[in-house]
């Protein structure tokens, strides 16, 4: 899926018949409150490949291989924590579960703008850009 300032990213597709050995995600912290959701979400495979979902400023999903990045500090701003066990979110259940689906769906101008990752169990995990800030439901 192309989007027009991020480029295609990686095909998620790949994910299929993998199992989700370890989950990352980033946190925007500032004056002790945690953001209600992630800005980042790193599923890492049973190939030791990395996948992070996170979103554009254009309103698109991005999906690419990417390593988890480093926690920083943003001065008066607050600060990005980034680690396994930080809060919760929907793909934390699927932690060593094997990816049975993928769809995608996209805009014409602004490229992927949700994810949607289905488990043996029938569950599903969506992904997408809600007011610009990442969005994960079940």
């Amino acid at each position: 899926m192309l989007c027009p300032l991020h480029g295609a990213g990686t095909d998620p597709t790949r994910l299929v018949g993998r199992t989700i050995s370890r989950i990352v995600a980033s946190w925007h912290v500032c004056e002790g409150e945690r953001s209600e959701a992630p800005l980042d979400v790193w599923l890492i495979d049973s190939e030791g490949e990395s996948t992070r979902i996170s979103t554009g400023s254009d309103g698109c999903l991005i999906v690419e291989s990417a390593p988890p990045h480093e926690p920083y500090d943003m001065g008066e701003w607050g600060r990005i924590e980034v680690g396994e066990d930080l809060g919760d979110h929907p793909f934390l259940r699927h932690l060593g579960d094997t990816v049975a689906t993928v769809a995608e769906f996209a805009a014409p101008k602004t490229g992927r703008t949700q994810l949607e990752i289905g488990f043996p169990d029938g569950d599903r995990v969506r992904a997408d850009c809600w007011e610009g800030d990442l969005r994960l439901t079940r």
